[in-house]
């Protein structure tokens, strides 16, 4: 089937699209920008058997290249690409258990309390240059960037670059932008090195002088390796957190009798961040993996060598996962949403994720209690990239500081 995955009307109302696909099958073709013809799932069964089946469905071909590369792509973009996201076992783990600490459940709820006050602070000064604001710009990604910032040891002075560097990686959606955001990969690559050789020399803190620490008492991690795993940890660490908080934001002021509900009980935040993940769902994809063998999935007998990108956003929605999947329920128990993938690559950021997103509704809430749109719901646009659902500009106004 040929769905437009970065067009404004399936970014606007992704369930009537994945309706139409789930009517095809709960396996079927489609055609995604750069990757090209890959098998995706549509439901959240098949989504789950692919995910957890990391044997069968590989994210290395047979030659050891990541399968979402194309042979057109620099060698810096291969290089950056050489992360724990996309490597199988046993590099997965040897990757993934240097910095699995610092994301611990343990680790990430000692935060909790310098994560609300920064999303305090950010909600005094939303306005601070005037209003409306671009919740995105002013709020939704000055909290996650800055939480990552202090947890890699990266200087928050710096944080106006990475902001650039991040909208540049997601304003594309054919090969010719993603060339045009080769000077952006190029120019962090840099960046990194560089830190990284300043905290050999003198020291540092935070998540960059661990990976330094474990490569001086001889672990596992190459030079490249160490800035791959910064690199993702920065902006897949800030990202998709940025717009988890903006699309939350953006349907809370769409009904405000729910940000009313919230706001008659704020315990309730937790709940709702998870329906708001399912929702909402920034990450629309997995990355697409190699079938390493033949196999029968959903009736569809699939050969070796072809390519699978299982939907999360379509699991997410999947009525046989979720009750009326296509209705926003803030207090919706259980909430079998897929937001963070399964398997050995369930994102190791969940937690954080989750904390960030609830001290951000209220901190913003609790000091904006009558913000608004500030134009119309229908004049909102969605970057056009495929696989991520993320709002362009969300202007806002509140009618009394509260």
């Amino acid at each position: 089937m040929r769905v437009d995955f970065s067009s404004q009307d399936y970014l606007r109302n992704p369930a009537a699209e994945i309706a139409k696909l789930r009517a095809a099958g709960p396996v079927v073709q489609v055609h995604f920008p750069i990757v090209g013809k890959v098998w995706t799932t549509t439901t959240q069964e098949l989504a789950d058997r692919v995910l957890k089946d990391s044997e069968t469905f590989r994210l290395r071909r047979e030659d050891g290249r990541v399968v979402g590369l194309r042979w057109w792509m620099p060698r810096i973009v291969q290089t950056l690409a050489n992360n724990m996201l996309s490597q199988d076992e046993p590099d997965h783990k040897r990757l993934r258990d240097i910095v699995d600490e610092a994301f611990r459940r343990r680790a990430v709820l000692d935060m909790e309390s310098r994560i609300s006050a920064m999303a305090e602070e950010l909600a005094d000064d939303l306005f601070a240059t005037g209003m409306p604001a671009d919740l995105i710009d002013r709020y939704a990604r000055k909290l996650p960037l800055s939480v990552i910032c202090e947890l890699l040891g990266l200087p928050l002075a710096d944080r106006a670059k990475f902001t650039s560097w991040a909208l540049g990686f997601t304003r594309f959606k054919s090969a010719f932008g993603f060339l045009t955001m080769i000077p952006n990969i190029l120019a962090m690559r840099r960046y990194i090195e560089g830190h990284v050789d300043m905290v050999r020399a003198k020291g540092g803190h935070g998540l960059i002088a661990g990976l330094v620490q474990v490569e001086r008492d001889g672990g596992k991690i190459s030079r490249d390796e160490m800035v791959a795993m910064i690199f993702l940890l920065l902006f897949a660490g800030h990202e998709t957190t940025t717009h988890l908080i903006s699309g939350s934001v953006f349907e809370l002021l769409k009904n405000p009798d729910l940000r009313d509900w919230l706001k008659e009980d704020w315990d309730r935040t937790n709940m709702a961040v998870e329906e708001f993940l399912r929702f909402v769902a920034p990450v629309q994809f997995t990355k697409p993996r190699f079938v390493s063998k033949d196999v029968r999935l959903g009736e569809v007998e699939i050969k070796k060598g072809e390519r699978i990108m299982p939907m999360l956003a379509a699991a997410n929605l999947d009525p046989a996962a979720n009750e009326c999947p296509e209705k926003l329920n803030l207090s919706r128990k259980p909430n079998r949403h897929v937001a963070f993938g399964t398997g050995i690559h369930f994102c190791l950021g969940h937690q954080l994720a989750r904390v960030e997103a609830t001290c951000a509704l209220k901190a913003l809430f609790q000091r904006w209690p009558e913000l608004e749109l500030a134009i119309d719901s229908s004049r909102i646009r969605w970057r056009e990239r495929p696989g991520l659902r993320a709002i362009e500009l969300l202007p806002v106004r509140a009618r009394s500081k509260g």
